[in-house]
Formats: C-alpha cells, sequence, structure tokens
C-alpha cells in the first residue's frame, strides 16, 4: 500500500513575497514605496557629494530628497489608516 503524504497546512504569509500582499496579489503601492525610497537614497547621495564638491548648500536637493522620503513612507500608512474597520455606533 502506498503510503499518503500529508503536509500541515502553511499560512499564506508565509508564501507571500516582499512585494505582494497577504492574499498573494501584487502591490504596486509597495512596489512604488520602495522606488520612491530608493529615489530618496540616490538624490540624497548626489545632494551630499555635490555639497562636499562645491560651495553649494544643496537646499534643492534636500527638499528632493524629503519628498520622496514623504512618498515612500505616507502611502502606505494613509492606506493602513484608510482600510481600519471602524465600529458602526449603531451595531452595538
Amino acid at each position: 500500500m502506498a503510503e499518503e503524504i500529508v503536509t500541515p497546512a502553511t499560512d499564506s504569509s508565509d508564501d507571500s513575497g516582499f512585494f505582494q500582499e497577504d492574499n498573494g496579489s501584487y502591490s504596486s503601492m509597495r512596489l512604488m514605496c520602495f522606488v520612491a525610497l530608493l529615489a530618496a537614497i540616490m538624490f540624497g547621495g548626489i545632494t551630499l557629494w555635490i555639497a562636499s564638491h562645491d560651495q553649494h548648500d544643496g537646499g534643492n536637493g534636500l527638499i528632493i530628497t524629503f519628498g520622496f522620503l514623504v512618498a515612500a513612507f505616507a502611502p502606505k500608512a494613509i492606506q493602513k489608516f484608510a482600510e481600519q474597520k471602524i465600529p458602526s455606533i449603531l451595531n452595538k
């Protein structure tokens, strides 16, 4: 007789990747945040390099870097806040 191999059920979060939601679908929000973070790191490095080689203080680069940092972290935080289930007063 052949034995049946039973594997334990795995949680769906174990199978999802870095850019995937818990249900396995790909998240464009996570991809956009990651790209914005890479852009902030790149512009920050360029700003530091220009500031160290010139007498320019790099103020515009600082504003661009800060904008990309906000673009990297704010949308996901706002999305989590917007998707929260708020208990209704009438359902008590």
